[in-house]
């Protein structure tokens, strides 16, 4: 039963009040003056305080703030006379959660009970029924998905949604996380008809793309986004956060409303494999994996060298601008620290004579290697919705916040992207190879792999999916929907150690579609 305090001098006035709650089920406790409703709280929990402004001895917004100090939570509600600003000012400032004008009506305070109350418990009721709803539609969009933008409106439904659900406590996200799983094998399979195509379709030697009838992918992003935007006078700034799902994009928007507007929000695919060293390599320099090595050999590693693979990113900037023609100066950061970040908000008068500059932020790639490492991390990481919360709290507490308010502030345009996501792994499935095959879990590629076709995508030539092959019996094998891939050595352990982390590589919706915003500064 919801409990409630409510706090007036008026007690005659208020009888049939109380008597309406009673009979809508509500136990209700009056006192006359502040001096007893903080001595009531100190020893009885209630759900929720209606306080009068103007009482004798404490008044309203006295008593407000000695509640404030014994429970902090409690909804407080205050009905007064008094329309004055200054008064509500005071009350606001002190943390009043809503306040009414007397007289009051029954129905405004049912209202109000539903809004401080009931919230969480009607929220849920609707968002249950809302999606039991939308349920068998979206199985139906699933199934008639016939393109990648197809792919893309369904994914950004099925995020919605898991936003929503994610938020009550309710039963329904195990249904959403099963239909997730069937989209991601409908999409696995939507990639492996297509995907060879698309790159028949971009693999030019010239080392300038075509685009064709096959979707935006990395290797599009600088001349379809980047491109217009410099050419229109606009002074850009690229952020690339490494790692950056969809579903943490939508959940850190709201973070940027104050100060930037999104003027486009259209996401796009990443190539495979979905990894550092082939898709961001690609978002940068407009080439595929094999096009940047044989147009430009001293700029690619290949997975067994030692070299960092990441390390020819400004290089790579410049070969998209010289194969253009772009005679266009920019700047080139890499982030991992608070101190790197506040060095370049010291910077931003000298950057903005830059035609455009490129920020790659690191933090949310070593939070999902940490998710992988740590135990504590694991705990903290558990599924999507505690993913995206650390992230939010990454955002709001880190120097990067402050590094957007900068931008905005100098008037800079943002371009928001990633090179790729990442899925939180369950299904284990054996995979066997020599001892140079690489170590991701989401996709292999080397010589004599063993493994079950029917758990992975293959590609027995690499050229045709704008691969390259350190070995001409090299082949890559890639793994859809929340499959990862483990050798028979150790099997149970490295099964237990790696599922339910966060990984990369292969192929599902997580990884594959990613944001590109543009956000222009309100200022």
């Amino acid at each position: 039963m919801i409990k409630i305090l409510w706090v007036d001098d008026e007690f005659d006035l208020l009888k049939p009040y109380f008597l309406f709650l009673q009979e809508k089920g509500y136990d209700v406790t009056s006192v006359s003056n502040g001096q007893d409703a903080l001595d009531l709280c100190t020893h009885n929990a209630f759900d929720i305080i209606f306080l009068d402004e103007n009482m004798p001895g404490l008044s309203g917004l006295e008593t407000l703030t000695r509640l404030r100090e014994l429970n902090a939570t409690i909804p407080v509600v205050m009905i007064t006379k008094n329309e004055e600003e200054n008064i509500m000012d005071l009350a606001i400032g002190k943390r009043i959660n809503d306040y009414l004008l007397k007289p009051v009506n029954p129905k405004q305070i049912l209202l109000t009970l539903k809004k401080h109350v009931h919230e969480k418990e009607i929220v849920s009721d609707q968002t249950t029924s809302s999606y039991r709803q939308e349920f068998t539609l979206i199985a139906q969009q699933i199934n008639e998905c016939e393109s990648a933008e197809d792919w893309m409106a369904v994914y950004k439904t099925l995020l919605r949604w898991d936003l929503r659900l994610s938020s009550t406590d309710n039963e329904l996200q195990d249904l959403l996380q099963m239909q997730k799983q069937d989209a991601n094998a409908a999409f696995s399979k939507f990639i492996q008809r297509n995907y060879q195509n698309w790159i028949a379709e971009t693999n030019d030697r010239s080392g300038k793309t075509r685009a064709g009838n096959r979707p935006m992918l990395s290797v599009d992003f600088f001349k379809r986004v980047m491109f217009p935007l410099i050419e229109q006078g606009e002074k850009v700034f690229l952020i690339v956060i490494d790692n950056f799902r969809y579903d943490q994009w939508m959940a850190i928007q709201t973070e940027l409303t104050d100060d930037f507007i999104i003027t486009s929000d259209e996401p796009y695919l990443a190539i495979l494999p979905t990894a550092t060293q082939y898709a961001r390599n690609a978002l940068f320099s407009g080439l595929l994996p094999l096009q940047i090595r044989e147009l430009y050999p001293h700029l690619w590693v290949d997975e067994d060298e030692e070299e960092g693979k990441n390390n020819h990113e400004e290089e790579l900037i410049q070969t998209v601008l010289d194969r253009y023609r772009k005679p266009w100066t920019f700047s080139y950061h890499k982030v991992s620290t608070s101190v790197a970040e506040e060095a370049i908000v010291h910077r931003l008068n000298d950057l903005k004579s830059n035609d455009f500059n490129v920020c790659v932020l690191n933090f949310i790639d070593m939070l999902s290697h940490a998710k992988t490492d740590s135990r504590m991390m694991k705990e903290l990481a558990q599924d999507e919705a505690a993913y995206r919360s650390l992230t939010i709290s990454w955002f709001r507490h880190s120097a990067v916040r402050a590094l957007f308010k900068a931008l905005a502030s100098k008037g800079f345009k943002i371009v928001l992207t990633t090179d790729h996501g990442t899925i939180r792994v369950k299904t284990p499935v054996r995979v066997v190879g020599e001892k140079s095959t690489n170590v991701n879990l989401r996709y292999k590629l080397g010589r004599n792999l063993g493994y079950n076709e029917k758990d992975v995508m293959t590609v027995k030539q690499p050229s045709s999916f704008g691969l390259p092959a350190p070995n001409v019996t090299t082949t890559y094998v890639f793994a859809g929907g929340n499959d990862f891939l483990v050798y028979p050595n150790n099997y149970n352990y490295y099964v237990n150690f790696f599922r339910d982390t966060f990984q990369h590589g292969g192929i599902s919706l997580e990884e594959m579609v990613v944001p590109a915003v543009v956000l222009e500064p309100r200022t």
